[in-house]
């Protein structure tokens, strides 16, 4: 067995930017100590999720790739000999800002970047906003530790991205994650919204025979606009197996997790289950489609 160590570091997050800086070494370093060799943070970690609502001043959050992030966090990979995951609101240049995965090599380097391709648009998730959508395309970042498909918390409901970072040789798919109710919803449907998000993803896990690690942000966040009353995030971030199978799950509190990934069981199960090999890859045309013909 190839078992790899995933850390998953969830974590609510306030205004004070450095007091969630300084969290989250804390709990990269707890990861560590419990023998993770790759650990993923949430969606948009330093910060507060600011799209609950559009102000053009708030684009001051944003930096570059390479940047102060990544030197902070490159040098904590580098003390710990680990692979980090990070999600940072990218400055690519004025007035063009980026979701942006960032994968950080165990010796510090910037190994590879994912910018969000799909980029919602919802009360309380204004994200057309602030983010232009990525042009990095579906591709895997090759690490130390394996190739890793990362991609960024919305993408989470498309199949063809899961589908296009398997097909291009992802040995796990990761989700950094800010996802959660909105109050204004009864609490029925958000208890539906948060069983058809895990689910999606473990579906993901099943068609394409490849584990799959989600990191979601945790508690509550006003929305300044005051329009409605925030955002209670869900927590729960899981590891699945490539049968969909829970590795490990978080419930809504604050929380650091190892999950032992068999990297070598997607042979296994796709042997079994050969939809690569059945797939009908004469017939898909209409994917390209907006909508039928």
């Amino acid at each position: 067995m190839n078992i790899l160590k995933v850390g998953m570091v969830q974590q609510s997050c306030t205004d004070d930017i450095a007091a969630n800086i300084a969290k989250l070494k804390e709990n990269i370093r707890k990861a560590a100590a419990m023998g993770a060799r790759l650990i993923v943070l949430q969606e948009l970690h330093n910060s507060v999720y600011f799209c609950k609502h559009e102000d053009a001043s708030l684009c001051d959050l944003a930096e570059p790739v390479p940047g102060p992030s990544t030197e902070i966090f490159g040098a904590l990979a580098k003390e710990l000999g680990v692979v980090l995951v990070l999600s940072l609101f990218e400055r690519r240049t004025a007035g063009i800002y980026h979701n942006t995965a960032v994968v950080i090599e165990k010796d510090g380097s910037i190994a590879g970047k994912y910018r969000k391709m799909h980029i919602p648009d919802d009360p309380c998730y204004y994200e057309k906003f602030y983010f232009t959508p990525g042009d990095t395309g579906f591709y895997p970042i090759h690490t130390s530790v394996g190739e890793l498909g990362v991609l960024v918390c919305w993408d989470q409901w498309y199949p063809e991205a899961a589908r296009l970072m398997a097909l291009n040789g992802a040995q796990i798919l990761i989700y950094p994650t800010a996802i959660g109710g909105v109050a204004t919803d009864s609490p029925f449907e958000q208890a539906l919204q948060c069983d058809a998000w895990r689910l999606v993803q473990r579906g993901h896990a099943v068609a394409n025979g490849l584990p799959v690690v989600t990191v979601n942000r945790t508690g509550h966040e006003d929305d300044p606009s005051g329009n409605t009353p925030g955002i209670d995030f869900w927590g729960c971030s899981f590891a699945a197996g490539p049968q969909g199978e829970i590795i490990s799950v978080f419930e809504d509190e604050e929380d650091v997790k190892v999950a032992d990934i068999d990297l070598d069981r997607t042979e296994y199960v796709r042997r079994g289950w050969p939809f690569f090999r059945d797939r009908r890859i004469d017939a898909y045309g209409d994917i390209l489609l907006r909508y039928g013909k």
